[in-house]
């Protein structure tokens, strides 16, 4: 798979988890030859899954201080949180390999 490539789909993956308006466009462009650098992605994704990180929490707290959050609310705020951590991880996975593969190159 070509560079291009996988910035796409990591892209149509991170804009279907973060789904959203603020960011969302950052995530979208990075299909586009050069138009958004690879290090503002990254910033872009840890700062909304900290974000989603941050509103499964109050889901929750909020369902256990009995605030009238419903318990489906909580489940899915924490299942996209999760979700995005999974994305997060796997994106960091991918790069630390690459870059691990590139220092084992000859030339």
């Amino acid at each position: 798979m070509s560079g291009a490539g996988v910035f796409s789909a990591v892209a149509s993956q991170a804009s279907s988890v973060f789904g959203g308006a603020r960011g969302s466009a950052a995530i979208q462009d990075v299909g586009n030859a050069g138009s958004v650098p690879f290090a503002g992605m990254l910033k872009t994704m840890v700062a909304q899954t900290d974000e989603l990180d941050r509103k499964a929490a109050d889901t929750v707290t909020g369902l256990l201080s009995g605030k009238g959050v419903e318990i489906h609310d909580a489940m899915i705020a924490t299942q996209k949180a999760d979700m995005a951590f999974e994305l997060s991880l796997q994106v960091r996975n991918k790069a630390v390999a690459a870059y691990q593969q590139m220092m084992g190159m000859q030339f």
